[in-house]
């Protein structure tokens, strides 16, 4: 298994799982209407689950698939990451989104490259 591939594994269980909690738990609840977000709770999770599954079906069907979804993830990761700063949480509270949004680029990225080569 290549470095890409976990990278592809980590991601969408990772969205699996935060877009589940997002729908589901109170705790989510609450840190949205933390963020100030709590009318974007639901749409977020349904983003987070679309792009986990996109991410799982283009590695069987189509690259484009996992380019557009670890894209969009990655700007909706950098956006979380963007709201937790201006509320002014800390790093290492921030860090889980910013490594989401970097694990998600670097997707992206590295299937773009197939696309131009």
């Amino acid at each position: 298994m290549t470095f890409l591939n976990i990278a592809i594994l980590i991601s969408s269980i990772g969205f699996l799982y935060y877009g589940f909690e997002c729908l589901f738990s109170q705790k989510m609840k609450d840190e949205f209407i933390r963020f100030g977000l709590s009318k974007q709770r639901v749409l977020t999770a349904y983003l987070q689950l679309t792009g986990a599954l996109g991410l799982i079906f283009g590695f069987f069907m189509s690259p484009l698939l996992i380019l557009i979804s670890a894209a969009g993830l990655s700007l909706l990761m950098l956006l979380g990451f963007g709201v937790r700063i201006k509320i002014k949480d800390s790093i290492l509270e921030s860090l889980p989104a910013l490594v989401l949004a970097l694990i998600n680029l670097f997707i992206a990225y590295r299937y773009y490259q197939q696309f131009i080569a």
